[in-house]
């Protein structure tokens, strides 16, 4: 069973799953929110950080996730679609990469809000910061 796929649509799956996964986070964030609204502190006075500590830990660490959804994935966006631009968006070591790239980021994205393990979170990271770099180096070898 091979991937198959028309066109430069490889590289652009990975980049719709991704981006549905951080609307799925945002619901995730905004249920949550207002589950703890009544132990919230909403003094627009107080600095974020002080407002949010009266929120649920775990609505925290979901949070944090969301905004993290917003920092490195930026770069995967843009590489992905510099490679299908590119013509490389069929490759199938690339398409193969990107997948693991985005199974990686949700599964972090999973440890950060649900047991925000720290060591398992840095490991997911590593992992997905080197997938990146390699799908970069892919892009810049695509490209020079």
């Amino acid at each position: 069973m091979g991937l198959t796929y028309t066109g430069a649509t490889g590289l652009l799956a990975p980049v719709i799953a991704l981006n549905t996964w951080t609307f799925v986070m945002e619901a995730w964030v905004f249920g949550g929110r207002i589950a703890a609204s009544p132990t919230m502190d909403f003094d627009n006075t107080k600095p974020e950080a002080q407002r949010d500590a009266h929120a649920p830990l775990q609505v925290r660490w979901r949070g944090a996730n969301y905004n993290h959804l917003f920092e490195q994935p930026t770069q995967f966006y843009a590489v992905m679609l510099a490679l299908s631009s590119m013509g490389s968006g069929n490759d199938r070591t690339n398409v193969m990469l990107a997948w693991a790239y985005v199974g990686i980021r949700i599964a972090h994205s999973l440890v950060q809000s649900i047991v925000n393990h720290i060591p398992t979170r840095a490991s997911l990271f590593v992992a997905s910061s080197g997938l990146l770099a390699i799908l970069t180096g892919r892009a810049a070898m695509a490209f020079f």
